[in-house]
């Protein structure tokens, strides 16, 4: 019984201090509320006060909408804060919290927010998300096609069922690298084809990489990649850079 009673405690100790440091990324993300809009922010590694540093605008789907300032954070923002990632690619990552739909209010706030950023690189601000964030994504590049560097939607068209959302003429030369799950049957392919096509005609700067057999939960292999992926370019101005995060860094304005 004292042997069972050890292993038990054991088993404790070891998946507890597993559990912990599964969750201990999250504190990277220091959270505050910024004008009345819930967020969390990432500092770059070993930030330099004297060094300028990318800033990523991450955007949650529908999974993390409400005011609890937790929901927001997901596999993608863990994946950004493993530390050999964050040594690689210095950067803050800025994660917002809405209640309902990406629209032009929360992106004047996160404007406002990031000017209060020090050293930030105002050359290489970019934007990710997925589902409604990568819908998000795709709505703030067009509000704003001047402000961000490079554009990353995962499962997201920025097109509506009844009436079309995107003016590919105002984002054909922002970069955009999008990703999607070719059986997706929450925000179907088939939209972000359209834009892609619409793009490739205009001689746009988008990349798009199909999950093959995917549905819609495809948000963690943004920035890992995966082998069932094909990539399409739009035109020869697109970057060829396969790795994701290198890719990123690389645009500037």
């Amino acid at each position: 019984m004292k042997i069972l009673k050890w292993f038990a405690c054991l088993a404790f100790c070891l998946f507890g201090v597993a559990g912990n440091a599964q969750e201990d990324w999250k504190s990277l993300y220091a959270p505050q509320v910024f004008e009345e809009m819930p967020c969390r922010v990432m500092r770059p590694f070993e930030f330099d006060v004297e060094k300028t540093y990318p800033l990523i605008v991450s955007l949650h789907g529908a999974g993390g909408k409400g005011n609890n300032n937790a929901k927001q954070l997901k596999d993608w923002n863990r994946q950004l804060a493993e530390k050999q990632r964050r040594k690689d690619f210095p950067c803050y990552v800025v994660a917002p919290q809405a209640e309902g739909l990406w629209d032009a209010s929360h992106l004047n706030k996160l404007k406002s927010l990031i000017k209060t950023l020090p050293s930030v690189d105002r050359d290489r601000i970019y934007i990710m998300g997925h589902s409604m964030g990568g819908h998000g994504t795709y709505i703030f590049i067009q509000l704003d096609a001047e402000y961000f560097a490079a554009a990353a939607p995962s499962a997201g068209s920025g097109l509506r069922r009844t009436k079309e959302f995107i003016d590919p003429k105002k984002i054909k030369d922002i970069p955009i690298w999008a990703f999607h799950g070719d059986k997706d049957g929450t925000c179907p392919i088939e939209k972000d084809q359209k834009v892609f096509q619409a793009i490739k005609q205009l001689g746009g700067v988008m990349k798009l990489t199909t999950w093959a057999g995917d549905k819609h939960g495809v948000s963690g292999k943004m920035i890992t990649g995966a082998a069932n992926g094909a990539t399409e370019s739009s035109s020869d101005r697109c970057d060829k850079e396969t790795d994701f995060m290198t890719w990123l860094f690389l645009q500037s304005k």
